[in-house]
């Protein structure tokens, strides 16, 4: 992640770390205890801001129920993982590829290489979001100054919209931002001063996968804690699937690749057949009245 052009020097991510100030001087296995031990502070920073995580779990969940999207925004390797993050969602939770979508300063030429002053592209950040997003999307940044401007103005133009806002930075003391929430992990000085690669990068990516995990599983793209929404796209992953409906189930292999079969590899479908006995086309019309809830729609079925 490039520096922020705008930062001041005393931002948390850009001063001196007295605890790594000799780490030049060390061999390599003590340097990596001492990167380890700094890494090992990140959870429980990230732990602090839950409930401001939580907020903007619900935003997410609010706006996709209200047919909108969520959008992710963020300038070098914030803008990277925020992409990885939105780009792994599909396969595992067989997400619509426009519920979650990342817009990185600099476009795709960013993810491989640094664009010179993307980061500070005021007018990029805002058209950005006004031409993808409404007024119905959750709208998440990520800067670990918690001031680049890239990012500030999509916030910015997203508010203006209607959408709601979040950001996610690794400065506490950042204030007066266009963000309905704001979930500030106080990571401290970095290993090496100023790499926010590091420890704020780990924060982020973070907070990011229990984000994303959290909205799908709202969602319910989940059933208990199995993946029961992913795409069967390799040998492995269908391998997965019928590995699944055993958990779930207690159904033998050849049982469940039957129920896999006669459900078109829909795997709720089975899911909810093996569970009920319902035949498979109840079974599917019991997911469509719930919205793909497998426990909502077990619990309709239930009642009948």
């Amino acid at each position: 992640m490039s520096r922020d052009r705008a930062v001041r020097v005393d931002a948390p991510t850009e001063r001196n770390n007295p605890r790594t100030r000799d780490i030049d001087l060390l061999p390599t296995l003590d340097i990596l205890h001492v990167l380890n031990s700094e890494d090992r502070t990140v959870p429980v920073a990230v732990g602090r801001v839950l409930p401001e995580l939580a907020q903007a779990v619900d935003m997410a969940v609010a706006s996709l129920r209200a047919g909108g999207r969520v959008h992710y925004v963020g300038a070098g390797t914030s803008g990277r993982l925020a992409v990885l993050d939105a780009a792994e969602l599909i396969p595992t939770f067989n997400v619509p590829p426009d519920w979650i979508i990342a817009h990185q300063a600099g476009g795709t030429d960013a993810f491989q290489h640094a664009v010179e002053n993307a980061e500070d592209d005021v007018e990029s950040g805002a058209a950005t979001i006004r031409a993808a997003a409404t007024g119905l999307d959750f709208v998440l940044g990520l800067a670990a100054s918690g001031r680049t401007p890239y990012v500030l103005a999509a916030l910015d133009a997203a508010r203006q919209l209607g959408a709601s806002t979040g950001l996610v930075t690794s400065n506490p003391d950042v204030v007066d931002t266009p963000a309905d929430v704001v979930i500030a992990v106080d990571t401290g000085p970095e290993p090496i001063s100023g790499s926010t690669r590091m420890k704020a990068g780990t924060a982020q990516k973070l907070v990011l996968t229990s984000f994303s995990t959290a909205v799908m599983i709202r969602m319910g793209r989940t059933y208990s804690n199995l993946m029961v929404s992913m795409l069967a796209t390799n040998a492995k992953l269908r391998g997965r699937t019928i590995g699944i409906l055993q958990e779930a189930t207690s159904a033998p292999a050849d049982t469940c690749a039957a129920a896999l079969t006669a459900a078109d590899g829909d795997l709720k479908t089975a899911l909810v057949h093996l569970l009920t006995g319902v035949d498979v086309e109840q079974a599917a019309a019991a997911l469509a009245v719930s919205d793909g809830h497998v426990r909502d729609a077990l619990h309709t079925l239930a009642k009948r």
